[in-house]
């Protein structure tokens, strides 16, 4: 009995060992236990896994190619490590550079000192059907201590995200403006891309001091004003767009050139880094055409009764291929009728004169008219000034216009009587001559 009980003794002494080593054979380096508490502090220790390079994140999307995907890791042990090598397992839809079937392994530079960070880039096609959202994945380690033969192996669990790429552009919603005026600009903000951006502020700048090295500038703001300098846009979705609104005032001088506004624009991408990218907006200055009708009246010109008037262009461009026609209004009966009156320059008024018809039995009295001119500026886009009036239409006269003019009456009897006149005073002063 007593030999039973020593030999049992023995046993269990025996068997401590082991069930210890099996409860802590649970941990792996760089792994967790079963308590959420537990840790066990290797040599390597997983930081950080993104798309991107060490010092530089950068936004993905479905079907991109060869893309750099770094995973940091801190050497938390005491010693330095050596031979650092990565392997890579990514979920469906994400393989090696080198092609389907191929392992995504990655070798890092240098060795890694006690206490600093290294990082693996591995480079990685992605499938043109994955989703824009986060996915799980797997790295291994493999290293070697320096003084030790050998090599030690890691495995991290990490997650990462396709984030969708966003693609900035920008554009005026009216590329024309109009100098010597002042011109409500509107200018849009478009994230064409699949990623959303956040925080985007925007900044206008005359750029032609930051650009003076160069051999050309890029705009020319110098005598442009624009009232607003900057803009909080928020955030813009992707496949969205938000507008800023600005008002500009264009001088004489740039009539017929290209307006280049430089913009700055700032905004946190998908990763929540801070972008800033340049982008200018196009705009073509018309030259101003400002026409003004005035001085119109009616007035009978050979027997027909005209509307006429006068055009003046107060601006610093000619209108072009000018019309000018006249309507009825309200109860008017008049006809609409149309004169064409060739270009609207600046340096001189321009008349008009248009005879009166009528639709029907003629009304005389005051007639409410539409007096319309069209023209086009120098883009060839057509525009309508319009101008109401009240004309008076005189009655004609009641007399018969066959009647004789009575002057072509009086003047030949007035010849006559000079002619008997002139007559019997040379007979008379025949006869006294004779006696």
């Amino acid at each position: 009995m007593m030999n039973s009980k020593i030999i049992l003794s023995l046993l269990v002494i025996g068997l401590l060992p082991i069930i210890f080593n099996n409860s802590y054979a649970q941990i792996t380096s760089g792994g967790f236990g079963q308590s959420p508490f537990e840790r066990n502090f290797g040599d390597v220790k997983f930081l950080d896994a993104y798309f991107g390079t060490l010092n530089k994140k950068i936004e993905v999307e479905g079907g991109d190619s060869n893309v750099p995907f770094t995973i940091v890791f801190a050497n938390v042990g005491s010693q330095d490590i050596t031979g650092i090598r990565g392997q890579l397992d990514l979920p469906f839809g994400f393989s090696a550079s080198d092609g389907p079937g191929s392992i995504i392994h990655a070798d890092s530079d240098s060795n890694s000192l006690a206490g600093e960070n290294f990082n693996l880039t591995f480079f990685v096609n992605i499938d043109k059907n994955a989703q824009i959202q986060q996915y799980p994945g797997t790295v291994k380690v493999d290293y070697s201590r320096l003084r030790e033969s050998g090599v030690r192996s890691t495995f991290a669990d990490f997650n990462f995200k396709v984030t969708g790429d966003s693609l900035i552009n920008v554009k005026a919603m009216e590329p024309f403006l109009t100098s010597l005026r002042t011109n409500n600009v509107i200018i849009e903000i478009a994230n064409d891309g699949t990623a959303p951006i956040s925080g985007v502020d925007i900044t206008a700048s005359n750029t032609q001091t930051e650009l003076a090295s160069t051999s050309s500038s890029t705009t020319n703001l110098e005598n442009v004003v624009i009232l607003e300098s900057s803009w909080d846009i928020g955030n813009i979705s992707p496949k969205s767009a938000r507008y800023l609104t600005a008002t500009v005032y264009v001088p004489e001088s740039l009539k017929g050139d290209t307006l280049r506004i430089p913009l700055l624009i700032s905004y946190y991408n998908s990763h929540g880094d801070l972008e800033q990218i340049s982008k200018i907006v196009d705009f073509y200055i018309k030259g101003l055409i400002d026409l003004t009708i005035f001085n119109v009246d009616v007035i009978e010109l050979s027997g027909t009764q005209m509307v006429i008037g006068e055009i003046i262009n107060e601006g610093n461009q000619d209108g072009l291929f000018g019309f000018v026609s006249i309507e009825s209004k309200d109860n008017s009966n008049i006809k609409s009728n149309t004169q064409f009156i060739d270009e609207i320059e600046t340096d001189a008024p321009v008349p008009f004169n248009l005879p009166i018809e009528f639709d029907s039995e003629p009304r005389y009295g005051e007639h409410d008219i539409t007096i319309t001119v069209r023209y086009k500026d120098s883009t060839r886009d057509e525009i309508f000034l319009t101008h109401d009036q009240t004309i008076f239409v005189n009655e004609p006269s009641n007399d018969d216009e066959n009647a004789t003019d009575p002057t072509m009456i009086i003047i030949p009897i007035l010849l006559v009587i000079g002619s008997a006149f002139y007559i019997i005073r040379r007979r008379k002063k025949a006869a006294i001559e004779a006696s």
